[in-house]
């Protein structure tokens, strides 16, 4: 599976963006994926993820009811809305995908390149 994640950009506090990760291969269809971010000079964290089906997500609690995980398997896509953006937001976003979901990293098999993320106050 690969995967690419696109859509961040600069956006200032109080707005919204839509990331979106295109995967290849029909694995991806029966596997769970996540977006964690990076800022500089912290430790890649997680923010959310889905399970296969779309049916259960989970989010971590700095993010909980401002981003929306999502997913189109027709589509081989997923995507992370996020809403009322702050500068604590400020990271690069991956996206990442494997069999089983959580919230540990090293669980991930697939790893997209990033995308920047960068929220001005």
């Amino acid at each position: 599976v690969q995967l690419q994640a696109s859509g961040g950009e600069l956006v200032q506090a109080g707005g919204s963006l839509r990331l979106s990760c295109g995967a290849s291969g029909r694995t991806f269809r029966s596997i769970g994926m996540a977006w964690f971010r990076q800022a500089p000079g912290k430790e890649r964290e997680f923010v959310a993820f889905i399970n296969w089906s779309g049916a259960y997500t989970y989010y971590a609690d700095s993010v909980k009811g401002r981003f929306t995980i999502s997913r189109d398997n027709a589509k081989n896509t997923g995507n992370l809305q996020m809403n009322s953006l702050k500068p604590d937001d400020t990271a690069v976003y991956y996206c990442a995908a494997g069999a089983r979901t959580s919230d540990y990293r090293d669980e991930y098999t697939y790893w997209g390149q990033g995308t920047q993320v960068t929220v001005s106050s």
